[in-house]
């Protein structure tokens, strides 16, 4: 194990279980989210319906420890922050000094900017990395159903363009048969792809499992039709008492607007529902970077990842 920090107190409780605690199980749903209802986030991440679909991906395990909820990924050997009320400093150093003494790296991510402003000691002992291309884009949802302004201009273009070539198209909230058709949908967009990237096939794989446990997980959707020919769908689910997180948005680049009509269903469907949508992050993607920003998002949450420094 490496040296304590000076002057820190890094005692190790027995309680402290990861890395190699718990997956998420369904009965699980309800203890993760009174967790969010009473500590509500800003990052997606710490979303149920992600947690769960992603967890064979990233390999998740948890536990509760002091009244916080303690998620550690596997595969990029993170620390998730601790959900919960703020952590000194002394016991993240704590939680960082036992991942060190199990082999693993002492990094803990998704750490909102304010914690690090009202805990300016934190410097002393980790090293501060800002997440851009890991931050998540938070919209109102009246901005995205009423496309206002001359920036969002384009989009209400597509949508008309849309709207003339298919006057025959419909969109309604997904349920029953529509599921399967939905997840058959995505698997056929991915096999069309001359290159399949490991990213995509993982992305299938929490799709497959979003669809097979819809309901338990509290998932909603949206789908769009031209005739009888699903163009395009996307599947949500709330995140905190006001915001709702997009998960899932798959459309077909054969209908022209089908992308940006998928979207503003999907706001209207929510429109009374929530206040903020959470259409998550664009993982450095130039193209993807460039289509969030350009619906203008409300906010940027970016967030930071803290290393630990050792001593000199």
């Amino acid at each position: 194990m490496r040296p304590r920090s000076e002057g820190v107190e890094c005692d190790t409780e027995p309680s402290i279980t990861f890395p190699s605690s718990g997956i998420f199980k369904l009965g699980d749903r309800e203890l993760v989210q009174s967790f969010i209802d009473r500590f509500p986030p800003l990052s997606c991440e710490f979303n149920f319906t992600n947690l769960f679909c992603w967890q064979e991906v990233y390999k998740y395990s948890w536990f509760s420890h002091r009244g916080r909820l303690i998620i550690y990924d596997g595969v990029n050997n993170c620390m998730f922050m601790p959900l919960g009320e703020d952590f000194p400093v002394d016991e993240l150093l704590s939680l960082s000094h036992h991942l060190v003494g199990m082999g693993h790296e002492p990094s803990i991510g998704i750490v909102p900017g304010d914690y690090i402003e009202t805990h300016p000691d934190i410097e002393r002992f980790y090293t501060i990395q800002e997440e851009r291309d890991h931050a998540e884009y938070i919209y109102r949802v009246d901005s995205l159903v009423e496309l206002n302004g001359i920036k969002l201009h384009k989009k209400r273009n597509l949508i008309a363009q849309f709207n003339r070539r298919n006057p025959d198209c419909s969109a309604r909230p997904l349920k029953g048969d529509d599921l399967k058709l939905s997840c058959d949908f995505a698997r056929n967009l991915l096999d069309a792809r001359k290159k399949k990237s490991k990213d995509l096939e993982d992305e299938f794989s929490a799709i497959e499992k979003a669809f097979e446990n819809f309901e338990c997980l509290g998932f909603e959707g949206m789908g769009l039709w031209v005739k009888e020919r699903m163009v395009a769908f996307c599947v949500f689910s709330r995140l905190t008492h006001d915001t709702y997180n997009i998960q899932f948005e798959k459309s077909d680049t054969a209908f022209k607007g089908a992308a940006q009509v998928i979207n503003q269903e999907t706001a209207k469907y929510l429109q009374d529902k929530c206040v903020y949508i959470n259409r998550e992050q664009d993982l450095g993607i130039k193209g993807l970077r460039q289509a969030k920003l350009s619906y203008e998002p409300e906010r940027l949450f970016i967030p930071h990842v803290l290393k630990l420094k050792t001593r000199g």
